[in-house]
């Protein structure tokens, strides 16, 4: 899914701009069932390549990984036998992982 996708621009010197590459998905807005997991995932790349933070930015994955393996779903990566969750309730997954 997009929703997944993080993504960086970045000049020579590692500065850059990070966003998820699904954009602002205006459709979705408000609804409580956007994917916030690209953008954590971008916040991540941002922690790793410009700010030169691994160990957080690896906490960060690992965070993402467990609320997966967890079975937590967004409606657009749900599946059955899966959780499906909204936007805030996974970012709160999230934040709850990194302990």
């Amino acid at each position: 899914s997009i929703g997944m996708l993080p993504s960086a621009s970045l000049n020579s010197q590692n500065q850059g701009l990070y966003e998820p590459s699904h954009g602002s998905a205006p459709d979705i807005a408000g609804k409580g069932i956007a994917n916030p997991l690209a953008t954590i995932l971008s916040a991540a790349m941002m922690l790793r390549f410009s700010l030169n933070q691994e160990a957080a930015a690896q906490r960060i994955e690992a965070a993402v990984q467990k609320v997966l393996a967890q079975g937590l779903r967004t409606p657009d990566i749900y599946s059955a036998g899966t959780t499906k969750v909204g936007t805030a309730e996974m970012g709160d997954a999230v934040v709850q992982a990194l302990g």
